[in-house]
């Protein structure tokens, strides 16, 4: 879901739509503008194409173990948000959004991602987070109405001292909405970077399932058009993995593969990750769900050595109930901080 997208229901919508089948994520530049400049980012060594994440890049190469660095680690705080709702008789679980971010700072985070503000102000929430000794990295926010709204949008973002503003949910069946949307983002991305703010995109499943005529895919078009000097990708390891189930991989290490192909065939630098686990390698929902980390069928370890980002959010956006987020909070660090690859 994602920041209240339902990311299932759109994966089922596009499923429905067409029968999905493998290929390629980028199939060249036909009916895209720039796909001549897109492919042959492909041609280059991922190490090129992405940079080297924070440290290490794609691969170690020296036998050596790695951690994710304590202070990388972040979580989405639409996971919490059942316990971040104000207690009433309809939610006994709720303990309010003070008590949560509390509770994440007992748990040992630094960083967290923003799902809105609660109802505060950028600066009154910055003092509270500032008192806890956490700090909100990055956002989700949606492409704003106009220049003077995506201005607002970061100038709050300053404010609460994120380095990182994505875009969590795009979807259409028309491909004019995805170009449109894609010289929005690059607009928007230019504003950004003004005021010393790195804008990303973040995907769900549809975006590799859709299609919009002739085979051509949402990614596609996003990967042709979105400008790689002033966009990045904060890439969804469950969803990637999804989409590769949903598109013909019927194994773990198929599915695998195909989710570090988005990352290592993208022209944008992925400098993000959404770490989430599946249950199963099923493609009807009760099949397959979102579990908390490490005791699903996605190898993180095999993900992180392929490539390395700048920061690890933690997600799971369907909680068994109300009570399991913050569970799902203490065990996403405690797993990301043990991981080793």
């Amino acid at each position: 879901m994602c920041f209240g997208h339902d990311g299932e229901a759109e994966l089922e919508r596009s499923l429905a739509q067409k029968g999905a089948s493998r290929r390629g994520l980028l199939r060249g530049a036909a009916g895209v503008a720039a796909g001549a400049t897109a492919l042959g980012a492909l041609t280059a060594s991922p190490a090129s194409a992405h940079g080297r994440g924070h440290g290490h890049g794609h691969g170690h190469g020296h036998g050596r173990s790695e951690k994710v660095p304590h202070d990388r680690v972040s979580i989405q705080l639409y996971t919490l948000r059942s316990a971040a709702a104000a207690p009433s008789p309809g939610n006994p679980a709720a303990i309010g959004y003070l008590a949560t971010l509390q509770a994440v700072a007992r748990y040992g985070y630094e960083r967290v991602e923003l799902a809105g503000l609660y109802g505060q102000t950028a600066a009154s929430l910055r003092s509270t987070l500032d008192g806890l000794g956490v700090r909100a990295s990055s956002s989700h926010d949606g492409i704003s109405a106009d220049t003077g709204a995506a201005h607002t949008k970061f100038q709050n973002a300053v404010t609460l001292g994120q380095e990182y503003v994505n875009v969590p949910f795009l979807t259409s069946t028309n491909l004019a909405d995805w170009q449109k949307w894609a010289d929005q983002m690059n607009a928007e991305a230019a504003i950004a970077k003004r005021y010393g703010l790195k804008y990303g995109y973040h995907n769900h499943a549809h975006e590799f399932t859709i299609d919009l005529g002739g085979g051509l895919t949402p990614w596609e078009v996003l990967m042709d058009r979105l400008d790689r000097r002033l966009v990045h990708l904060e890439v969804d390891l469950y969803w990637a993995f999804t989409a590769g189930v949903n598109t013909g991989h019927t194994t773990a290490d198929s599915a695998l593969q195909f989710a570090k192909d988005v990352v290592n065939e993208a022209p944008l630098r992925v400098r993000q990750y959404h770490v989430k686990d599946r249950t199963g390698m099923g493609t009807a929902p009760a099949e397959a769900d979102m579990c908390d980390l490490g005791v699903g069928v996605i190898d993180f370890a095999e993900l992180f050595r392929n490539h390395e980002v700048e920061e690890y959010i933690v997600e799971n956006d369907t909680p068994d109930n109300p009570a399991a987020p913050l569970l799902t909070a203490a065990v996403g660090h405690l797993y990301l901080e043990h991981l080793e690859y």
